[in-house]
């Protein structure tokens, strides 16, 4: 990432924007497009209960942050608008994304930042499009879903992603798809439900195959508080003490790996915020919104200093994560 000027105070690593000119969304995703009814953004038919403004103007974006005292925030795509496919109309989707990414957070002296978004082609093409967003001024990491296609972080185009991200120097920013099944059809489970599973996946698999110990610079952040992940981390430890399948490639005991990676607070609940900051550690507890969606923390660095690390701590984090220590 090239050096741009960084205000002090506490950073909001889990936001969105994508502009309006990108809201029909890149060939082969699974809902959409995107668009406005009378200022209310809708995916396809789904009301989404937020303003179009919140996702594309960066105005409202910088009023919402001093509303909520976030000194910095970062920018990546909703998961909706991730370009899952290698088709020439993917990268395309990707390279007009990253581009005008760019342009917004060079606006804003260091205020914003992003993280980019590949398309998930051919190996070569990755590493490719990861070397644009290493050069980009202000780009500061991809953001990447949990699972694609039945793969996850141990294997295939996303694997090369994280391998590649650790040489090149980029934060990794994992967020879920909201991949739908027939017994989450109701009270929104796929969300509820599917989110904190898609990520749950994506921490197991990158532990127990080895790779994080494979890659010790890869910095890597996983959305929502890790999902399930700490509520299951101790079930983790005994399988990967009784079960030779299940330690994989992983030389050391999960709940040791799981120290490595950050997570961000949004938890929801105070309980589960002082779990996670208790088994990954303060260092590796990074704040986060989920701007602009109805989920978000509305109120991000509150909640996160009252039941978790300090400012000084998140802000340590933060930079640490996104490389600008």
């Amino acid at each position: 990432m090239t050096a741009v000027a960084q205000p002090g105070g506490v950073i909001d690593v889990h936001a969105h924007w994508l502009p309006r000119s990108l809201f029909g969304l890149p060939p082969g995703a699974p809902y959409g497009p995107m668009h406005d009814r009378d200022g209310q953004l809708f995916l396809g038919d789904l009301p989404l209960s937020i303003a179009t403004e919140s996702m594309s103007d960066e105005a409202a974006i910088i009023e919402d942050m001093d509303r909520a005292g976030v000194a910095v925030r970062v920018l990546s795509a909703p998961p909706f608008a991730f370009p899952l496919s290698g088709e020439p109309g993917g990268a395309d989707y990707a390279r007009a994304f990253n581009t005008a990414l760019a342009d917004v957070v060079s606006r804003t002296d260091g205020k914003l930042l992003g993280l980019g978004v590949v398309s998930l082609g051919a190996s070569e093409e990755i590493t490719a499009q990861l070397t644009v967003l290493r050069d980009t001024a202000g780009i500061v990491g991809v953001a990447i879903p949990p699972v694609v296609a039945g793969e996850s972080l141990h294997r295939g185009a996303l694997r090369h992603i994280v391998f590649e991200a650790a040489r090149l120097d980029l934060a990794v920013l994992v967020h879920p798809m909201q991949i739908g099944r027939p017994e989450w059809a109701d009270y929104y489970l796929a969300n509820l439900i599917g989110n904190p599973v898609e990520t749950a996946t994506a921490v197991a698999n990158l532990v127990l195959s080895g790779v994080k110990d494979e890659l010790p610079a890869l910095r890597i952040c996983f959305l929502h508080g890790g999902g399930c992940a700490p509520g299951l981390l101790g079930r983790w430890d005994h399988g990967w003490r009784a079960r030779a399948d299940a330690r994989g490639g992983c030389a050391r005991v999960p709940s040791e790996v799981f120290a490595d990676l950050y997570f961000d607070t949004v938890t929801h609940g105070a309980p589960q915020l002082e779990l996670l900051c208790k088994i990954a550690g303060v260092d590796k507890v990074v704040c986060g919104s989920d701007y602009p969606f109805d989920m978000a923390e509305a109120d991000p660095v509150r909640f996160a200093v009252k039941h978790g690390p300090d400012r000084d701590a998140l802000t340590r984090a933060a930079r640490a994560f996104l490389g600008l220590s």
